[in-house]
């Protein structure tokens, strides 16, 4: 459905400003009005990774007036191969301060706000209040519940994004949108996955180009709601397959009975959304509350010689890049399923470790149950391994 601009015209272009957006000022559908509504608007993207990348350029670019990065994290090297707002001297560096240089140098008339630290339920309010919308580049499910509780709150579109391997997906959420039937994400997903059931990019993997697909759907979407031009995604999910190259569009609809824009609502402030979508599932936690080693307790127990099965649950893609000495190769769901439970050993101890020790410990969980009583999992993973004991490895 079409919907009002979003955002009121600035008063005017300078020359300068003409030059640069001449391309967007002669479709008439955006024009002189359009670009000065984009002037005068105020974006909030919520991550500089692989999504909140080529979001902050394309909307820099497009002459969004105020955009707003909030990141607390530094640049990895591993996130070179899809973050293109970063570069390799920016390792180490804060990426909102690497993000905030680069939409400078991409366009010196967009002012920048910084927000260096952590989303959670004691600021998302403050911060997203003075903006117009929010774009979403994040990759877990409790900040994308915030957001999207916040968004639901303040009344603001929540353009969301979300990537894995060779798939993508995109919406807006506005349940305040004109007519009154718009869902929001709670709609679409009323509960998160169980712990560990969706593997996250740092351990599937994602194809680097997918996310300038989705970001950039991401922006065009802000661009429609800034200007009040085309058809938002409000009510429609778009999915990307970007290996048969396929598009396709689903219908969302307003929950009526949705925990936070139904008619009674029983969400009427932030929650503790860690606690809502849960790192690890109670057993695991159970499970891994006195059968947890370091890595240095499990070089100590190859070091004396110990017995033990020395198991990876990670995927034989991870298992190829690195992995510790001595492992065997199981991954997770082949011990969840039962299918590999007959060949793990019952005469040595089972140590279990995957990337960073969440897989790790739900497979755990599995093993006692099933009678390994002394089995144990290693805090950290094999990412512990190599910064802790043999750094000449490779991480990723």
């Amino acid at each position: 459905m079409s919907l009002p601009a979003l955002v009121e015209p600035a008063e005017g272009l300078t020359v300068d400003e003409v030059r640069r957006y001449s391309r967007h000022l002669i479709i008439p559908d955006v024009g002189m009005t359009g670009q000065k509504r984009l002037k005068n608007a105020k974006v909030l993207v919520v991550g500089a990774g692989g999504l909140g990348s080529p979001a902050l350029l394309y909307l820099a670019a497009a002459g969004v007036g105020t955009l707003g990065v909030i990141d607390f994290d530094v640049v990895d090297e591993s996130n070179l191969q899809r973050q293109i707002i970063h570069g390799q001297s920016d390792i180490g560096r804060s990426k909102a301060v690497s993000a905030k240089e680069s939409v400078q140098e991409a366009n010196p008339y967009v002012e920048v706000v910084l927000h260096e630290e952590r989303l959670d339920s004691t600021n998302a309010l403050d911060i997203l209040a003075p903006y117009d919308l929010i774009i979403d580049g994040t990759d877990n499910f409790a900040t994308r519940y915030l957001v999207n509780d916040a968004c639901v709150l303040l009344g603001k579109p929540y353009v969301w994004g979300s990537i894995y391997r060779f798939d993508g997906q995109a919406s807006v959420f506005w349940a305040a949108a004109p007519g009154d039937a718009a869902p929001c994400y709670r709609c679409l997903y009323p509960e998160p996955p169980p712990p560990g059931m969706v593997p996250s990019c740092a351990e599937g993997g994602v194809l680097g180009v997918l996310c300038a697909s989705i970001g950039s759907i991401q922006v065009n979407e802000a661009i429609k709601l800034i200007t009040g031009i085309g058809e938002p995604l409000v009510g429609r999910l778009m999915v990307y397959d970007a290996l048969e190259m396929q598009y396709r569009s689903v219908k969302v609809r307003k929950d009526p009975e949705c925990a936070v824009c139904g008619k009674n609502p029983t969400v009427t402030e932030l929650i503790d959304y860690e606690e809502f979508c849960g790192t690890i599932s109670t057993e695991a936690a159970e499970a891994a509350r006195d059968s947890t080693i370091s890595v240095q307790d499990l070089k100590a127990m190859i070091d004396r010689g110990e017995r033990i099965e020395l198991v990876d649950v990670r995927e034989p893609g991870e298992f190829e890049i690195v992995s510790i000495p001595g492992a065997t190769l199981i991954p997770k769901n082949d011990i969840l399923s039962g299918v590999a439970l007959g060949g793990l050993p019952q005469d040595r101890r089972v140590v279990l470790y995957c990337k960073t020790g969440q897989r790790s410990a739900e497979t755990l969980a599995v093993l006692k149950g099933a009678g390994f009583a002394d089995a144990v999992h290693v805090g950290g993973g094999v990412s512990a391994w190599v910064n802790q004991i043999d750094p000449s490895l490779p991480s990723y």
